[in-house]
């Protein structure tokens, strides 16, 4: 089967019914620390190690800064309409352009969780996927015991793929990797196009 290409538009502003999706600024490194990248219970299933200080969100953020010239390059701050600064982050984390895919990869702070906005923020980002970049596939994982990451994948329409034992590593070592995947044709049956 011959894959069409992306058209990558890199990091675009994007806004769901709570939600605006934008770049994150030198601006946002103080809430960045405070309100997640701070604190060790969001780290604990992902692979960078919680902050020490706003110096090092700051170093962070003006490393995306540069990589936002890049069309490939995505990485949102999740902005709470209501609290206009970032409470949290969502971003393609790996691409494989020979399939045509992408995986996503999230985080959000402890005090907004179980609210939904993940989700929210996971739809707008895998419509802009697919209807605007055309890309095939959008995929992500998560830690077996970090079950909540996964009713965020299959509320977002993604369908369980399996789990490869002790493929991945966080903060808490070596661990399973659950598997969620979605295909463009997937997305456009459920979404009536």
């Amino acid at each position: 089967m011959d894959l069409k290409a992306a058209e990558h538009k890199g990091t675009v502003t994007l806004e769901s019914e709570r939600l605006i999706l934008r770049r994150f600024t030198i601006e946002d490194a103080e809430a960045s620390f405070q309100n997640w990248a701070g604190e060790a219970a969001i780290t604990k299933f992902l692979r960078w190690e919680r902050h020490q200080s706003v110096d090092e969100s700051s170093a962070i953020i003006e490393q995306w800064a540069l990589s936002y010239k890049k069309k490939d390059f995505y990485q949102w701050a999740i902005v709470l309409k209501d609290l206009d600064e970032p409470i949290g982050a969502i971003s393609v984390v790996g691409k494989n352009d020979k399939v045509n895919s992408v995986h996503i990869g999230y985080c959000i702070g402890s005090r907004w969780w179980n609210k939904g906005y993940v989700t929210e923020a996971f739809k707008t980002v895998i419509a802009f996927l697919f209807d605007v970049v055309h890309v095939n596939r959008i995929e992500s994982q998560h830690d077996p015991v970090n079950v909540a990451s996964g009713r965020v994948m299959e509320k977002c329409g993604l369908t369980y793929e399996g789990t490869m034992r002790q493929a991945d590593w966080s903060n808490r070592g070596i661990v399973d990797a659950r598997m969620y995947g979605i295909l463009a044709a997937d997305y456009v049956k459920t979404n009536g196009q």
